[in-house]
């Protein structure tokens, strides 16, 4: 499949409830207007049907998966995709066999779900109790070709890794995106974060990677347990310098857009040659856990 020269790309922000049907159309009506304001791919936020239910372990929750063959709003994404002709990325908690994953569908803008992708990092923290729920990803890193270029995704906790980011480039992503639901911490957590660290992370892989990169999150105060968690907004698209090209404040909702020049990045990525100059043979440490051990 050809590569495109540009892609108007559009990463959603928006509020969630936890009543499933209202969150999948106030994410239908954000992909409609995307799509009417020229975006090709939308980008929606980490598992847009519910709160972000992670702030505590309850049983009841692992309710919310679903396989992914007749899933309750898989294919009802993928016809929007189809009627559209956009490619969606859609995030959906995922039950297979005895496993749950954080999961990813790439719809192509035909409507074809071209795969699932399931989060590789699983954070476990206050407010933030993956691994309660889910399974670490067992996929590998994925870049689907789409109508409008090669697409390369992690989830949430993936953007902190370089190696996400790299090695998704290395598939041949054109570029990079990263659906999130992160925001404020519990009092007792020593060093949160906050959303400038957030985004400087990700410009990091668009700089060390000649990459656009566009991250989508949700906002709004969540109470999920007793345990609040206000949501910070500033979904954003970075250039392939790094630079923030688009931005959203810590409340506002809808969609971003950014053309992406894809002949440009492809030049200047060349012409940096931080992939030309690589050294694969010297990287057997990131190969381990602790620097010595080379994992089996």
């Amino acid at each position: 499949m050809t590569t495109p020269a540009s892609v108007n790309l559009a990463v959603i922000q928006m509020h969630m409830t936890d009543t499933l049907e209202d969150n999948l159309s106030r994410a239908e009506a954000h992909v409609r207007e995307a799509a009417r304001q020229g975006a090709n791919v939308v980008l929606l936020p980490e598992l847009f049907e519910n709160l972000y239910f992670c702030q505590v372990e309850r049983e009841e929750y692992f309710a919310l998966a679903h396989p992914v063959q007749n899933h309750p709003f898989l294919g009802r994404f993928q016809s929007l995709a189809a009627e559209l002709g956009v490619v969606l990325p859609v995030s959906f908690f995922e039950a297979a066999g005895q496993a749950h994953y954080n999961s990813l569908a790439t719809i192509d803008a035909d409507g074809t779900l071209l795969g699932v992708y399931r989060k590789s990092h699983i954070p476990d923290g206050p407010g933030y109790e993956e691994k309660y729920y889910f399974n670490g990803g067992d996929t590998g890193f994925k870049v689907w070709d789409t109508r409008y270029g090669r697409v390369g995704v992690g989830i949430c906790w993936d953007q902190w890794y370089p190696e996400t980011a790299r090695a998704l480039m290395l598939l041949g992503a054109d570029f990079l995106l990263y659906p999130t639901a992160i925001g404020s911490e519990p009092a007792e957590v020593e060093t949160p974060n906050n959303h400038s660290m957030w985004q400087r992370a990700m410009q990091g892989h668009a700089v060390s990677n000649s990459s656009y990169v566009g991250a989508a999150n949700r906002i709004g105060k969540e109470i999920v347990g007793g345990l609040e968690q206000t949501y910070y907004g500033h979904a954003f698209i970075a250039d392939y310098t790094g630079d923030i090209v688009a931005e959203f404040g810590a409340d506002e909702e809808g969609a971003l857009l950014h053309a992406l020049n894809l002949v440009e990045a492809r030049r200047f990525r060349a012409g940096m040659g931080f992939f030309r100059d690589r050294r694969p043979e010297l990287y057997g440490p990131l190969m381990t856990l602790d620097g010595h051990t080379r994992r089996g």
